[in-house]
């Protein structure tokens, strides 16, 4: 079976066999805590950790590989985006061209573009966060089935229902939603497939053409989304399916020793990285040059 984000691998694994509540609440905590000022030590700690479930899932870890040739893009589109605005307001004469500032590290001048550590490193980081987000989204969708995370979202969101808001449509509509993601993107290859059959090319080409194949793909895509919504909407119906109506549970979720030690766990990397920036006793184990030059030092 082909991997792809958002589908569920059926595996025998702790985290797939985990109550998906607290699965589900320690992910959005790591996801929450990756955006923090923690630093690249920070990374380190909670790169370590999500890798460590990404293993124990048991998933494919050539869908992370097949990652690097997307987020090598951003990196480089993130790089051309701060040699553009990070850059200091003046910079005295050089004779080759070299600078150093405390702000920006140490600067090299090309005409009136300015090659500095900051562009790089602010790139490095901000790649390493939608890197991590999104292997935290793939271990969440790819360790819970559809349903338990309908259950997972309408038991998190409770509170909300004492003040009359309907939990169960907003966690149906966010379930659906996922669960739709696989499905479109099988869609988007077999349309692609359909099209280059057709002599179309999405890989050759000037930008215009590449931008004309582009339609070919979207406005099929879009029909065929709108469909589908359809479809689900007319099977709902024909089931007697009502959001209103008051609704009982056929499978019971439950919490397991193991589950409580694994959130735990989780947690306890989630909370202390939101101390990180603020407890000074944790600055000892930055990167001193590459933090500062960031502004994370506190």
């Amino acid at each position: 079976m082909r991997m792809v984000f958002g589908r569920y691998m059926s595996y025998n694994s702790i985290i797939h066999k985990m109550d998906p509540r607290l699965k589900l609440l320690m992910i959005i905590s790591l996801i929450v805590v990756v955006f923090f000022p923690i630093g690249f030590t920070g990374f380190v700690l909670v790169g370590s950790f999500i890798i460590l479930m990404y293993f124990i899932s048991k998933l494919s870890f050539k869908m992370l590989f097949k990652l690097f040739l997307p987020i090598t893009f951003i990196f480089i589109v993130l790089v051309i985006i701060n040699i553009f605005m990070l850059h200091p307001n003046s910079i005295a004469d050089s004779a080759d061209g070299v600078y150093n500032f405390t702000d920006f590290g140490y600067i090299y001048k090309w005409k009136r573009l300015y090659f500095s550590e900051k562009a790089i490193y602010s790139a490095i980081y901000m790649t390493i966060r939608i890197f991590l987000m999104i292997t935290l989204t793939t271990i969440l969708t790819g360790t819970t089935q559809p349903l338990e995370l309908t259950l997972a979202i309408e038991d998190l969101l409770w509170p909300l229902k004492l003040i009359k808001i309907p939990v169960y449509i907003f966690s149906t509509i966010i379930s659906i939603a996922l669960r739709m993601i696989p499905t479109l993107i099988d869609e988007a290859g077999r349309i692609m497939k359909a099209q280059s059959s057709r002599g179309i090319d999405f890989k050759n080409g000037k930008l215009k053409d590449k931008a004309k194949a582009m339609t070919s793909l979207i406005i099929p895509l879009l029909v065929s989304a709108f469909q589908k919504a359809e479809d689900l909407a007319y099977a709902m119906d024909s089931r007697g399916y009502d959001p209103h109506a008051k609704r009982t549970r056929y499978r019971q979720v439950k919490f397991r020793f193991l589950d409580v030690i694994i959130f735990l766990v989780g947690m306890g990397v989630a909370i202390t990285l939101f101390c990180y920036p603020y407890i000074p006793e944790l600055h000892s184990i930055q990167i001193p040059r590459i933090d500062m030059i960031l502004g994370l030092r506190v």
